[in-house]
């Protein structure tokens, strides 16, 4: 365990060393969260509330979803990607460690430098412009912090299966990407998930995507009961335990027809 917990150190000390990139990203996520309020502003109109949401909780909502974004986002599938088609997996598999799990440590290594050095000073700042509110009760905290945990792992997990793919299809650009557009839609990143069709909430239900943005941000605002907040979590968790099938199922194939491109 001991070179995983390494790796999650080397990691957070490699964003350390581009962290003017991130301050850079404080301002570009402001601007994204100054804009999403005035759009929902405009939306509210004279309203209290729609579909259970006031504009104070609209507003909490999109900033802690744009910040937490910052915590659960990572690149894996791209690097992946490279490490594949440039030949350098092969290096890493012969390594005495888990490839899968050397990832995900790398992910949780840049998780905590943007948590520490992104997320928490950018909410700051943007807790002093816009009109959120924040909840002092350490339950909600408590409950929040688990799930946005564990939409982390369900994010991570997604793009290990995505990385994966790149074995099968050599170039998988534009299935990232793709895959990029429909996490930040269907996660409820850009639209809260009570704001689609019911039918389309129906079939989100039976998704994982929900769990990255939506559920977290929803516990945080208290557009949750406790009870539901729970079951929410438990919905979460039980994701990171189906997802973890086929990303060992294609992992075990994709070792087995392994092909280095140019190499």
């Amino acid at each position: 365990m001991d070179k995983y917990l390494e790796m999650v150190r080397i990691r957070f000390l490699m964003m350390l060393a581009y962290r003017t990139n991130y301050y850079t990203g404080i301002l570009i996520y402001s601007i994204n969260i100054g804009a999403y309020y005035f759009l929902w502003s405009a939306i509210y109109g004279g309203k209290e509330q729609i579909q259970g949401l006031s504009i104070a909780q609209m507003t909490t909502y999109v900033a802690i979803s744009w910040m937490a974004r910052a915590f659960y986002f990572n690149n894996l599938d791209r690097e992946m990607a490279v490490e594949i088609m440039d030949g350098r997996v092969a290096v890493e598999l012969i390594r005495p460690y888990n490839y899968m799990v050397m990832k995900m440590m790398q992910a949780l290594g840049e998780g905590v430098f943007r948590l520490f050095l992104f997320s928490i000073p950018g909410l700051l700042i943007v807790y002093f412009i816009f009109p959120i509110h924040f909840t002092w009760d350490i339950t909600v905290w408590g409950l929040f912090a688990i799930s946005i945990l564990l939409s982390f792992l369900i994010n991570t997990e997604i793009n290990l299966l995505t990385g994966i793919t790149t074995f099968f299809l050599y170039n998988n650009a534009g299935l990232i990407r793709a895959k990029r557009v429909i996490i930040d839609l269907f996660s409820g990143l850009i639209l809260p998930i009570s704001f689609f069709p019911v039918w389309a909430q129906s079939v989100m239900n039976y998704l994982p995507f929900q769990g990255i943005s939506y559920i977290p941000s929803m516990i945080f605002t208290k557009g949750f009961t406790a009870e539901q907040a729970m079951m929410a979590i438990g919905q979460q968790f039980i994701w990171v335990l189906i997802l973890i099938v086929p990303i060992q199922l294609l992992w075990n194939l994709a070792k087995k027809q392994l092909v280095i491109q140019g190499g």
